[in-house]
């Protein structure tokens, strides 16, 4: 007998030994499940699962036992897997579901970083002592040396500067979605 008959003959062999196992299976399927219809899911997944392994089994072993074990693996991998899952038959709980995409934030920082970057040095440098570390214009002009009213003066063209840059319709766009870290770079209200 060639290679070729061999191996032919023992798939053949093989095929009835799966054949005949699926008594057996669909028992134990459904002793673990305990429902008749997802047992035969169950014993269907381990015949493909088996036929499509079955490189792997060892011959001269039980192949009953080979079968059981790849029926309880995937009965506990489901299990797990269903056990995080909230019960949604009509898709109610997932239709409230809404999340806003991250990227566009990012996006929408990027932009922001570069139009910052287009400042003059002492806007720019007003406009982050001002709305990003929330110093009061005092402050902020004690350390720039320059009297308050020239950094009102800067901190509002910076802030006109960036709404034209970035093609807002006004500075009252700036603010809310424009943060570094939790603190607001172009707060609406704040120090004005």
């Amino acid at each position: 007998m060639s290679t070729f008959e061999a191996a032919k003959a023992q798939g053949k062999g093989t095929k009835a030994d799966l054949v005949a196992a699926i008594p057996n299976l669909r028992a134990f399927a459904v002793s673990l499940c305990g429902n008749a219809d997802r047992a035969d899911d169950l014993v269907q997944e381990t015949l493909v699962k088996a036929w499509s392994s079955l490189g792997s089994f060892t011959e001269g072993t039980n192949l009953t036992a080979w079968l059981f074990t790849i029926l309880r693996n995937i009965h506990y991998s489901d299990y797990r897997k269903r056990r995080r899952e909230a019960p949604d038959p009509d898709g109610a709980i997932a239709a409230r579901l809404v999340s806003l995409p991250a990227q566009n934030a990012h996006m929408d920082f990027l932009d922001f970083r570069s139009a910052l970057q287009k400042l003059p040095l002492d806007q720019r440098e007003a406009l982050i002592l001002v709305a990003a570390s929330g110093l009061s214009y005092e402050e902020a002009a004690s350390i720039c040396n320059c009297a308050p009213g020239t950094m009102k003066s800067r901190v509002n063209r910076a802030r006109n500067r960036l709404a034209e840059v970035l093609a807002l319709r006004s500075t009252s766009d700036i603010g809310d979605s424009y943060y570094i870290g939790d603190q607001s770079i172009l707060p609406r209200t704040g120090n004005d």
